[in-house]
């Protein structure tokens, strides 16, 4: 705790780190990134990804789709708002670390209630400063996410053939079900909804619908904006059966985002959405409730070589013409030649055309790869919300 945090302009500390590093990335391949060590002083071995957005970086490390992840900044300048407990979008980070160009900003913000380095710390997360990261981002583009290590150990002395070693032997995100890793352990009630800096977060207190949210990694402000549309939501586990959820009478189930590689997750949970949009269930995914939806159906997914993670992202709207800036964090994509009959795209990235949603034809269920929830990023998708609702008030009345 207490750590010194550098000055962006301290170059002298970036050339040290060189030559006496703190800190190291090292990729399976044998490339090794030195640097100024930060956060927490321990090894994590994951997947290295990156994320351009330029704004909430908390949200963004604490979203449970990061799980197995290590996650490069290329904003340069992080740690300006410091860390406080209402931007966290999950109990327990499951991110596996952060890279950044420069030392670690100093917290400037009326909100932070402590400043990064500390809050990494304390959630035994490690960071390094002082790399390349248009160099390392330019490799992901080109290449794919790298497996990697990052080490911090402040007294220096790093070996470096251990943690190829390290970096080689893991196993990858391909054929990983991370869901139940950070799926609630039980049934819950969700009664917050969105917060405004003139007050605290506000309490559902006129919920006219009924969701039943399945939790795969949820963020906490999905949750918000369907309390905000007027729904009475209770989170279950990744696990929960299509039995369970029609017996507790829902107008709507809600597929949330999560982590890791969706056709492990539907090897149980693929049978039960099924179920539910056989039963003509309003449903609603988000991320890998989207791939969750689609593999249920019978359509394939596959991996991304670098993934779709940032706030600028446009797609568009294939019934309106419209176009959205969205915020996205995913690895994995639907197959357009794997779907099925009943499934039609309704939206699609104009970065590479990929599938970001998709609907039902005969059923009231729609998905979407992308995240209208935001937190960070653009509100532009946020009538997503409305549409459910209105698919559970057709279905109602």
């Amino acid at each position: 705790m207490g750590q010194t945090t550098h000055s962006g302009r301290d170059f002298a500390a970036l050339r040290a780190a060189h030559e006496n590093p703190t800190a190291v990335l090292v990729l399976a391949d044998g490339t090794v990134f030195p640097g100024i060590g930060f956060g927490a002083a321990t090894t994590n071995i994951g997947e290295v990804c990156f994320n351009t957005s330029m704004t909430g970086y908390q949200e963004i490390i604490t979203d449970p789709s990061y799980a197995g992840q290590i996650i490069t900044f290329t904003f340069p300048h992080i740690g300006n708002v410091g860390a406080n407990a209402k931007d966290f979008e999950t109990k327990t980070p499951a991110a596996l670390g952060i890279i950044t160009r420069q030392p670690v900003t100093a917290s400037a913000s009326w909100r932070a209630e402590t400043d990064l380095c500390d809050w990494l710390e304390t959630h035994n997360l490690p960071g390094i400063a002082g790399i390349d990261t248009r160099a390392l981002t330019r490799r992901i583009r080109e290449t794919g996410a790298p497996h990697g290590v990052l080490c911090y150990a402040p007294e220096g002395n790093i070996k470096i053939e251990p943690l190829i070693s390290l970096a080689a032997a893991w196993p990858g995100l391909t054929g990983m079900d991370l869901a139940t890793e950070v799926t609630v352990n039980a049934a819950h009630d969700w009664i917050e909804g969105s917060w405004e800096i003139a007050k605290a977060a506000h309490r559902q207190t006129d919920a006219i619908l009924s969701v039943v949210a399945i939790d795969f990694g949820c963020k906490r402000n999905i949750l918000r904006c369907l309390t905000d549309a007027g729904c009475d939501v209770t989170v279950m586990p990744a696990n929960t059966s299509a039995a369970e959820i029609m017996a507790m009478c829902p107008d709507g189930v809600f597929l949330s985002n999560g982590p890791g590689d969706p056709a492990a997750t539907a090897t149980y949970a693929g049978l039960e959405i099924a179920s539910l949009i056989d039963a003509g269930m309003p449903i609603f995914g988000i991320c890998i409730g989207h791939q969750l939806m689609a593999l249920a159906m019978g359509a394939k997914t596959h991996k991304m070589g670098r993934g779709h993670r940032g706030a600028n992202h446009p797609v568009k709207d294939l019934a309106t013409g419209k176009i959205e800036i969205t915020s996205q964090n995913h690895g994995f994509v639907v197959d357009p030649d794997s779907l099925p009959d009943m499934l039609e795209v309704s939206h699609i990235s104009l970065f590479d055309q990929s599938i970001e949603g998709l609907q039902h034809k005969d059923k009231p269920a729609f998905s979407v790869q992308y995240h209208p929830e935001s937190s960070p990023g653009p509100h532009d998708s946020r009538y997503l919300f409305t549409r459910f609702i209105d698919l559970m008030k057709a279905r109602k009345s």
